[in-house]
């Protein structure tokens, strides 16, 4: 596509004001460093530095010894200067990423399918990737990877709640990575999965709408400021990580508040859809896969339309645990399968400790967009349909192996209506035949909460589904942990 924007690396889209140059040439020198560490007794101090990523998260202490230190500091300390600099204005992820090649970029070209959030590409080795070509695949890929709502780490807002967080670096992945899969949502939802970005202004109110759901403000609804509020029974906390089930939970909680803060305006509720976390069986039994229930499906819709209607728009999250310390290789094919649902919103999900939003497939690669990049707090108003809005947008396409995504995850779906639901239904049976009785996850008419999930059970008190937030507090948080590990 002529008008697609040039591709350029996401680490120089440095906020203006920022040292990307010096950053840069830092980088080139920690290298040169590394490089001689690497061999000598340095080695050690090199990987204490850049432990695992989780590390940054968890409290810990130095080991070494005074004298051990003093040496370290004395011979090392140009270099280590000029780390702190970079990590000013890369994170910790990010240098990892760039030193030890924990990811790649780029679309390969391949006769194998490319899905992308429901939607496939031909990719083909054939093809001149600059000819603008509409009917070519990877200029179309591109157009639709980079009209994805990217958020990442912002620095300079407004302090969360009563604490002195301004930014979220190094700790927010995980909730960034869910607003990008609920802004997937909503992009569905207002301007249908067809939407591209906008290549002229003003803007369509509707994604300028969107995106101001989305600000680094308690304005916003559906900001990082009011998601730590709505999870604080959860654990969320600012400057602490979170796991997938504790973030949808809160999606969850932020939802049902919202909701009960918009009935008086009936026609502009921000999240105009159900919410469904997706559990197994309520005894709480463990090695169960969790179950999409129709009738509790169809129990959240009349209940969120107050008897107006019998269904509506849906979003459904399933939180999953697919291993121990790396993912069960039978699933990998079975995720692979659920970016062919038109449903699809992707998956939550990344490397131990470090959160991205996994948007696609090709062979064995998952594309994804990561949220680990620090940008600047900008503040999108409703009156201005003019607003820089690059900083919503990537055009780096990063993927990593399947098989080292973190086995803790949460599936997205967006379901428009009751023929879709039941498009995805049936999708979502016909993936569990494949599964050789392992599925991700299964689909009954309904079921009994009182027993384990039996498919000809029916449903006697659907009340009693944790699904719309029935429990107290007390009780959701005995669930926190209620991960189905399969």
């Amino acid at each position: 596509m002529k008008d697609l924007p040039e591709s350029q690396p996401v680490g120089s889209k440095f906020p203006a004001g920022s040292s990307a140059g010096s950053n840069i040439s830092n980088l080139a020198f920690i290298n040169q460093k590394f490089n001689h560490i690497k061999s000598s007794k340095g080695a050690s101090v090199w990987s204490s530095l850049f432990a695992p990523t989780f590390s940054i998260f968890e409290p810990h202490s130095e080991s070494s010894p005074p004298k051990e230190k003093k040496t370290f500091k004395t011979k090392t300390n140009g270099w280590t200067n000029a780390v702190k600099r970079v990590v000013t204005g890369v994170t910790m992820w990010r240098l990892q990423e760039r030193i030890l090649g924990f990811s790649r970029t780029g679309v390969s070209c391949s006769n194998s399918e490319t899905w992308l959030l429901g939607v496939c590409y031909k990719i083909s080795p054939e093809e001149s990737p600059g000819d603008g070509n509409n009917d070519n695949g990877s200029v179309a890929f591109m157009e639709d990877f980079s009209s994805r709502i990217w958020i990442t780490y912002r620095k300079g807002f407004s302090a969360i709640g009563d604490s002195m967080f301004t930014s979220d670096v190094n700790w927010g992945c995980m909730l960034r990575s869910s607003q990008m899969l609920v802004a997937q949502a909503l992009l569905v939802h207002h301007l249908g999965r067809s939407w591209r970005k906008p290549m002229q202004k003003p803007f369509a109110l509707e994604y300028v709408e969107i995106l101001h759901l989305f600000g680094d403000s308690e304005e916003s609804t559906f900001s990082i400021h009011n998601l730590l509020h709505a999870g604080k029974v959860y654990g969320l906390s600012g400057g602490s990580w979170v796991g997938p089930y504790a973030v949808c939970r809160s999606w969850e909680t932020l939802a049902r508040s919202t909701r009960e803060k918009t009935k008086i305006d009936k026609e502009n509720k921000t999240l105009p859809m159900a919410v469904y976390i997706v559990s197994g069986d309520e005894d709480g039994e463990r090695g169960g896969a969790p179950v999409v229930c129709i009738d509790a499906a169809a129990r959240l819709c009349l209940d969120f339309c107050e008897g107006q209607a019998v269904w509506s728009p849906m979003l459904l999250l399933v939180p999953l645990v697919l291993g121990l310390d790396k993912i069960n290789p039978r699933y990998i094919p079975l995720l692979w399968s659920t970016f062919t649902f038109p449903q699809s919103l992707g998956i939550l999900g990344g490397r131990p400790g470090a959160s991205t939003y996994i948007i696609g497939v090709q062979d064995n690669k998952a594309f994804f967009l990561d949220p680990h990049e620090v940008q600047q707090a900008v503040d999108i108003s409703l009156d201005n349909l003019e607003v820089d809005t690059s900083s919503y947008h990537c055009n780096i396409v990063r993927h990593i192996p399947l098989e080292s995504i973190d086995p803790s995850i949460a599936i997205g779906f967006y379901c428009r209506d009751k023929g879709d639901f039941d498009d995805f239904c049936t999708r979502a049976s016909e993936l569990v035949e494949q599964s050789s009785g392992a599925p991700l996850f299964t689909v009954v008419q309904s079921l009994n909460v009182s027993k384990p999930v039996q498919p000809h059970e029916d449903v006697n008190d659907l009340d009693a589904l944790n699904v719309e937030g029935k429990f107290s507090e007390a009780e959701d948080r005995s669930r926190e942990d209620d991960w189905q590990l399969l």
